[in-house]
């Protein structure tokens, strides 16, 4: 595939996990990528970063960054673990802001906005999710970004921007947060020694999980797709056992079984019992499709979770990392 020259592209919220695979994956097509958050974090080769905060910045702030943009992702969003007034900030005036921002430019930048799967809210076990299902969230983190992703798409069925949303399922892969299950088991996994054996609490729960570099690739893709004022579904298409993910995770560790046992007890389940996104529009509207498999992910999740260990200060807490999980 050639290399897309001279053409600018902002990320907001270009630190965070999933963030920075994006912005990785458009240097690699020639993209000029600006991260902006409100922190620096690790550089990313190629990638210029500029500390802004979105939410709070003056308008013209926002503008000025984008203003030689060709396109605009926005990566940025709370945790699950953050609280309803920060979760409303970054997934309602933030979303705001931006759609005014692009609105105003000239050179009318493409839009592309990172949704979520848990704006369908709870659905039946074994429902496919299609983009045409409804919308009944139960949670502020599911409600708040509905609302962020109906801005965008109100804003381009009225013809004031380009844009589209990618409604993605859960994300793993190299760099998953703490605060996330697989980043927090992965995190205690690394503590478990014979003396310190791992006690995990598994829920019965199927889950859609999609690898952070797939996401990444369905950005790209997206940049590029003359798909606007849709929504388009990015997940792996499948409904996986939190037990067998749990599992995968603990076999690329090699701690072995004995350290490990499966406690019983009652966990509440945030997102609903099963997710599994019908990914099918995405395909035939943008040619993607998910490459890389779960034992995969899991296997590379472990391996950077290694490095991630061995450079962790306490300067950079667990919770820092987390802002763009949930999705």
């Amino acid at each position: 595939m050639g290399h897309i020259r001279d053409r600018q592209a902002v990320v907001i919220g270009g630190t965070g996990f999933i963030g920075r695979h994006i912005c990785r994956a458009l240097t690699k097509r020639g993209y000029e990528v600006l991260a902006i958050a409100r922190k620096p974090a690790e550089p990313i080769p190629g990638v210029v970063f500029l500390a802004l905060d979105a939410v709070s910045a003056p308008s013209e702030d926002i503008v000025r960054a984008a203003q030689s943009a060709d396109l605009v992702v926005n990566a940025a969003g709370d945790s699950w673990e953050g609280d309803e007034a920060s979760m409303t900030a970054s997934h309602i005036p933030l979303v705001d802001r931006l759609v005014d921002a692009v609105a105003t430019l000239p050179r009318r930048p493409r839009l592309v906005h990172l949704g979520s799967v848990h704006e369908y809210g709870p659905v039946p076990d074994g429902t496919a999710i299609a983009e045409d299902h409804p919308t009944a969230p139960r949670t502020p983190y599911a409600r708040t970004k509905l609302v962020g992703s109906r801005i965008v798409l109100g804003a381009a069925d009225a013809g004031r921007i380009d844009g589209c949303v990618l409604r993605v399922t859960n994300v793993c892969g190299p760099g998953t947060p703490r605060g996330s299950f697989l980043g927090g088991l992965a995190h205690r996994l690394r503590r478990t020694t014979e003396d310190t054996p791992l006690a995990v609490t598994l829920v019965d729960d199927r889950r859609d999980f999609i690898d952070v570099r797939d996401v990444a690739e369905a950005v790209a893709l997206a940049a590029s797709s003359p798909v606007t004022g849709r929504v388009l579904n990015i997940g792996q298409g499948d409904a996986f056992s939190m037990r067998e993910l749990a599992g995968l995770l603990i076999s690329a560790s090699q701690v072995p079984d004995r350290l490990v046992r499966e406690e019983s007890g009652a966990v509440h389940s945030k997102g609903g019992s099963w997710t599994q996104a019908d990914i099918r529009l995405a395909r035939r509207l943008m040619g993607w499709s998910p490459k890389v498999a779960l034992k995969e992910s899991l296997h590379d999740l472990w391996a950077a979770s290694a490095s991630a260990s061995a450079s962790a200060t306490p300067s950079r807490p667990a919770a820092a990392a987390a802002r763009t999980e949930g999705h």
